[in-house]
């Protein structure tokens, strides 16, 4: 069975980005960029693969399928970018969005359980969760793993990483790396 995957940064005090969506605070580490992108390529949105040297037809090595809510699409539909992960099927969730003029991107107004029970329930690669705070906070049930890049700076307030009611849930740690730049990745999967 597929797994939803929640790959996310987040600043030592939880916040995925600042109030107004910033994510610019993060300390960078190319070395840290290097090895992500290519453990996770898919990760790696097309109009920035030539900008780092990644070829447009990069293979994927884990996920076919991402899931971002209007927050995480709309920075790219800002500049430009309606199809930020064409190499893979996306999925944007907003009740307040409207419609999306791009035909590769499937707007999903209501139901973001359902769609995650749906895709997890056909064949398929993984299913990358890439934000924000408010869907993963309404699919905490069903997230099966996370991949969490935690930055060493306390950003104060802004975006959580979970939205929504309080309801703890348990995750087993299962991997962690560190980088120059004092982050580290961390993986963990439901206990």
């Amino acid at each position: 069975m597929r797994k939803l995957v929640y790959y996310v940064a987040v600043s030592l005090d939880g916040y995925i980005a600042g109030p107004a969506g910033e994510f610019d605070f993060y300390p960078l580490d190319s070395a840290m960029g290097e090895w992500l992108n290519g453990k996770y390529p898919e990760f790696v949105p097309v109009h920035v693969r030539p900008l780092i040297g990644m070829p447009l037809e990069e293979p994927n090595k884990r996920f076919d399928t991402v899931l971002m809510g209007r927050g995480s699409y709309e920075p790219g539909v800002s500049a430009g970018v309606t199809s930020p992960y064409a190499h893979m099927k996306q999925y944007v969730v907003s009740s307040t969005l409207g419609r999306i003029d791009d035909p590769q991107v499937e707007l999903v107004e209501s139901d973001p359980l359902g769609l995650v029970r749906r895709l997890k329930a056909e064949a398929g690669g993984d299913i990358w969760l890439c934000g924000g705070g408010i869907v993963a906070g309404q699919l905490l049930g069903e997230i099966d793993e996370l991949i969490i890049k935690s930055y060493p700076v306390v950003a104060g307030c802004g975006i959580p990483a979970f939205a929504g009611e309080f309801r703890p849930t348990l995750f087993t740690p299962t991997q962690r790396k560190e980088f120059g730049n004092g982050a580290q990745v961390s993986w963990f999967t439901r206990s």
